[in-house]
């Protein structure tokens, strides 16, 4: 842009430059025409490029890439940005929390750790987002600014004057220092955390989880950053950073929700238990005050009595309870000043002896000042004859002491009456008490018989006697008629009465009776129950409420909603994709072939074309000859484990199956050769370059080198990274892995909310060494590399769209022996957007000629092309009609015209798309013809969001021809 305003400047000068009417002399003139025709032919050179400058921002092409910087749409700046927007919110947020917390803090006793550790925590935070903030302001400069190198980080936390513009005293961290300011960051969580449970008054399990999960991840991230040193201003590393943000912002939000909670609720609950045990200092030392008080009083009317030892021994004891009271209120205001004290160290790190000092000396002090006062109080009463007033001071002062005694004994779960209700059923039950009990039941009964046979004898003899003094009347004597009826209207006004009035007469025998409150306790438990019960079938009948929907939800807060994209003008564009867009718009599936029962899981086409080879998860392996219609080669059946992957030999003579457990190499005809049994799980095969007899085996962390043979040739070990998948570079010189890591270099695993690091690695056969590690935060699959071996294409899992990468080689600065060696770099060029998000599947693949288009499918069955080296989508497949969600695509690479490919579905069916035949030679207005479409429709139809082909249209040339030749091995 800058090239063109100057050429269209200058040419504007040259213009007025020329139109100027020559007013010098000859002789002046002369020299200065010269000058000026040199100044018009360098305007014209510049005018020519401003044309093409402004041709090339006509055509809309990308820029080209400047010394190999990753090209950066503005849909990813804006992505980018909001990601560290988002992310500095949350830092912002954790330090308004924590300077809230310090302020709160401030009022609580022995606060002076948990300050320090909150500032420290502060200015690890701003240094954080500094270096946040300048590799986020690298990675998208039109939209995150660098922060300026005179702003203060944060400063320490004293009471000396601060200043706005106060310089920094400390310089701004480098970018290689990101592990350090992790571990450091780690370091200052844990200690404020352990700052934070030295109040033993209230203690928070959430923050306890959410701050030792942090520092977890911390340190787990701190550690895999260590092996990227050096590499920080590398943009696949700064990019692996700015990633990090997300998961470090949940872990910092969740932090700073919990750390609220303890200021609402943690932070008042210590200040109410600090202030209660003040408030008992307190107490301890006005009681003391008053007792010293009232012994100084009775201390100076009893002074003078010296006459007996009683006298004396008052004086003495009620002296004894004057210094003690004293040292009671001296203790217990010391007491009360240390534990106000901010400054005040924890109980676990004071001395024994120190605590026990200034805890409970306060309390003995005053006990023996009582004791003292109470003994020299009773002798006092004694010489005054008051023994009753003694007594009772005595018994209150058991109670209290017994009091203490149970509540240190039993901390608090029963009462003193509890305690002695059961001291006294245990005495009653002790066995010589339960002896002596029998004794005494035993002598009242024997003495109660005794008397009662007396008693009887007695009243015997006297009846006797007094038979013989009297002798009985002969006439009946009994109560008057009167009487009688008198008695007889009384029973029945009591029967009536209690006819009349059944309740109360049952009331009262019920008050009477003995089970009379557990009858009454469980009719009312029985109503209580009955109560319930109706009104659970009262609300059964009525609509349950709702379920409560989180106010936040991820998959709308990340998703967006799809958007119309542009229409692409053919006629702006210039370049290969002039030829590829309407030749890819004719794109349509032409043939089913409904051979598998289950799901296929991968599909590949020979390097000579001639063959498709599938498998299936029905543990089998189709190979298709191709031709204007697909017909069935070989059957290749395995009788044991899913079929996972087909890989051809570049001579398209052999192919290997791949299982679990085991690798079989078959001819082209369907003739297995050999069925390799390995101990490991195989997780990929990949072919040597140009070679027929050796390939390589994926296991687990390490990668084997077999024949076709099954004999192992060489092993190569990649640490501790679980690999997926690799490929080898056409030279065969090096192999590029994918995968996540088992652990961290210190052996240390995320938490269980974290994701572990996945990484691409280049690793030099030759030498056996590493040559590059990057590291990704998706979870990565798969990975292909050019037939030049230039680009590497990354896979995802899920809606992470494929990456493009240039593998260079620079030179080796580490071997300075070898001036000439070389080593491989990994550069990230595009990542390829769809228009919505999409749930990719499969592995992507390159396709066109010379590996001009990457393809992708998704699982609806949707189909995304795009250019390789300008990530422009092409083409967009709508998905198809037909059933079966799709699994894997490939592409055939030596038919370049017509373009053709496959795809797999879950329902076993591989569908093959093709475009017609093309004359090279014809415009684009006779292709569209010849391929059903007028010259208008290339204007006026986007080749992104063209209608789907009609059903039946695609299928009434669909047409399966298939011989089968099976062939069965184990």
């Amino acid at each position: 842009m800058l090239r063109a305003h100057a050429a269209r400047s200058f040419h504007d000068t040259a213009s007025s430059i020329s139109s100027l009417p020559n007013s010098y002399p000859r002789g002046e003139a002369y020299g200065d025409s010269r000058r000026n025709q040199t100044i018009i032919s360098l305007l014209n050179v510049l005018s020519e490029l401003s044309n093409e400058s402004s041709l090339d921002n006509d055509v809309n092409l990308p820029p080209a890439f400047e010394h190999d910087a990753p090209t950066i749409d503005e849909k990813l700046q804006i992505a980018g940005s909001e990601s560290f927007n988002k992310f500095e919110k949350r830092m912002e947020n954790l330090d308004k929390e924590l300077r809230n917390f310090a302020n709160a803090a401030r009022q609580l006793g022995s606060s002076v750790g948990i300050l320090s550790s909150g500032f420290r925590l502060r200015e690890r935070l701003a240094k954080l987002l500094f270096l946040f903030r300048e590799n986020a302001a690298t990675l998208f400069p039109r939209k995150i600014s660098r922060q300026p190198r005179e702003a203060p980080i944060i400063h320490e936390w004293t009471e000396r004057r601060r200043t706005d513009n106060q310089p920094l005293s400390k310089a701004h961290p480098d970018p290689e220092s990101f592990p350090d300011q992790f571990a450091g960051f780690a370091e200052d969580v844990v200690t404020f955390l352990n700052c934070l449970n030295e109040f033993p008054e209230f203690t928070d399990d959430a923050v306890n989880r959410s701050m030792r999960a942090f520092e977890c991840d911390l340190k787990y991230w701190a550690s895999c950053l260590q092996e990227y040193k050096g590499q920080f201003r590398y943009p696949a590393v700064q990019r692996y950073i700015h990633d990090l943000t997300s998961e470090i912002g949940e872990h910092v939000n969740n932090i700073t929700v919990n750390l609220s909670m303890f200021i609402e609720i943690g932070v008042p609950t210590i200040r109410f238990a600090q202030h209660h045990a003040a408030s008992n200092l307190l107490n301890l030392s006005t009681v003391a005050t008053f007792f010293s008080i009232v012994t100084a009083t009775t201390l100076q009317s009893s002074c003078r009595l010296t006459d007996g030892v009683l006298e004396t021994s008052v004086n003495a004891f009620w002296f004894s309870s004057l210094v003690f009271s004293i040292a009671a209120a001296v203790n217990s205001l010391l007491g009360l000043t240390w534990k106000q004290a901010i400054y005040r160290s924890p109980g676990h790190r004071v001395p024994w002896w120190v605590l026990i000092w200034i805890k409970r000396s306060p309390l003995v002090f005053l006990v023996m000042s009582v004791a003292c006062f109470s003994v020299g109080l009773m002798l006092f009463t004694y010489t005054t004859k008051q023994a009753v007033t003694s007594f009772g001071l005595a018994v209150v002062s058991a109670w209290f002491v017994s009091e203490r005694w149970v509540f240190v004994r039993y901390h608090g779960q029963i009462w003193l009456d509890d305690a002695i209700n059961e001291a006294t059923h245990r005495m009653l039950h002790h066995c010589l008490v339960v002896a002596m009990r029998n004794v005494i039941h035993w002598c009242i009964f024997a003495i109660s018989g005794l008397l009662k046979r007396v008693s009887f004898q007695f009243f015997d003899m006297i009846t006797r006697i007094g038979r013989r003094n009297h002798t009985l009347p002969t006439t009946h004597e009994g109560p008057p008629m009167d009487d009688l009826s008198h008695h007889h209207d009384t029973s029945t006004s009591v029967c009536s009465a209690f006819t009349e009035h059944p309740t109360s007469i049952k009331g009262l025998a019920t008050e009477d009776s003995k089970p009379s409150r557990p009858a009454i306790a469980r009719q009312r438990f029985k109503g209580a129950v009955r109560s319930v019960i109706v009104m659970q079938q009262q609300k059964a009948g009525r609509p349950l409420m709702p379920q409560r929907i989180p106010s936040f939800d991820w998959n709308s807060a990340m998703g967006m909603s799809p958007t119309r994209p542009s229409s692409v003008d053919l006629d702006a564009i210039r370049g290969p994709r002039t030829t590829l867009i309407p030749k890819l718009k004719t794109l349509e599936p032409v043939q089913d072939l409904s051979v598998h029962t289950a799901l296929i899981r991968h599909l590949q086409f020979s390097p000579s074309g001639k063959y498709l080879a599938t498998s299936s998860w029905d543990r089998s392996s189709v190979i298709f000859r191709v031709d204007d219609a697909f017909s069935i080669h070989a059957i290749l059946v395995h009788v044991r484990g899913f079929i996972g992957q087909v890989a051809w030999s570049d001579s398209s003579t052999l192919l290997l199956t791949r299982s679990p457990r085991g690798i079989k190499v078959w001819t082209e005809d369907g003739f297995c050769k050999k069925t390799i049994e390995r101990p490991h799980s195989v997780s990929s095969v990949v072919w040597l370059p140009a070679n027929e007899t050796q390939f390589f085996s994926v296991e687990g962390s390490r990668v084997l080198k077999l024949d076709i043979k099954g004999r192992v040739l060489d092993s190569y070990y990649f640490g501790g990274i679980q690999l997926h998948n690799v490929a080898v570079t056409p030279d065969g010189q090096r192999l590029l892995g994918v995968g996540p890591l088992l652990a961290a270099p210190n052996g240390m695993h995320p938490s269980r909310t974290t994701r572990v690091e996945k990484c691409i690695v280049v690793f030099n056969i030759e030498t056996r060494t590493f040559e590059n590690q990057t590291p990704v935060f998706n979870d990565v699959r798969d990975i292909a590399v050019s037939k030049k071996g230039g680009n590497v294409l990354i896979s995802f899992q899920y809606k992470t769209p494929p990456q493009l990468w240039k593998m260079e080689l620079v030179r080796d600065t580490k071997d300075r022996e070898n001036p000439y060696a070389q080593t491989a770099r990994l550069i990230l060029r595009h990542t390829y957007e769809p228009t919505a998000h999409v749930d990719f599947v499969g592995p992507s693949y390159f396709g066109g000629m010379d590996d001009q288009l990457v393809l992708c499918a998704g699982k609806a069955g949707d189909i995304h092309i795009w250019e390789r080296d300008t990530a422009i989508l092409l083409h967009y497949i709508r998905p198809q009609m037909f059933g079966g969600d799709l699994t894997c695509v490939a592409w055939n690479h030596s038919a370049d015209d017509p373009f053709m490919l496959a795809t797999g579905s879950h329902d076993g069916t591989v569908h093959i798309w093709r475009t017609p035949m093309w004359d090279g030679s014809s415009d684009d207005g006779s292709y569209l013809e010849h391929a059903g479409m007028s010259v208008v429709d290339q204007h006026t139809s986007s080749p992104i969001l063209r209608p789907p082909p009609v059903p039946g249209s695609g299928r009434e040339h669909r047409k399966t021809a298939l011989t089968i030749h099976t062939k069965t091995f184990d």
